[in-house]
């Protein structure tokens, strides 16, 4: 069997500028689907990222140890967005 690869963006990445965000309080109309906030930081302790939605009211936290650096720690967070969006199954289309 000839192995077969779908390489077809099964999500879509929107960065909204400053201006798009203080337009209007809210989430900005031109959102569709899930919005996740995530948050990494660095501290004595380690390296943290969390992530939070209200739209299915998720919460995740997760110590990446003392060598992860707060750019893979959100990285790490947008991937667990889509695994979390993943395993319930949500409808939508827009991360």
């Amino acid at each position: 069997m000839k192995p077969v690869f779908n390489l077809d963006p099964k999500y879509r990445v929107t960065m909204l500028t400053r201006e798009e965000w203080t337009r209007e309080p809210g989430t900005p109309p031109v959102v569709k689907g899930i919005v996740w906030f995530t948050d990494g930081y660095r501290t004595v302790e380690g390296t943290r990222a969390g992530v939070y939605t209200q739209s299915v009211d998720r919460r995740l936290s997760i110590s990446l140890g003392k060598h992860a650096t707060v750019f893979q720690a959100e990285v790490y967070m947008i991937l667990a967005c889509v695994h979390e969006t993943e395993a319930q199954d949500r409808p939508e289309k827009y991360v």
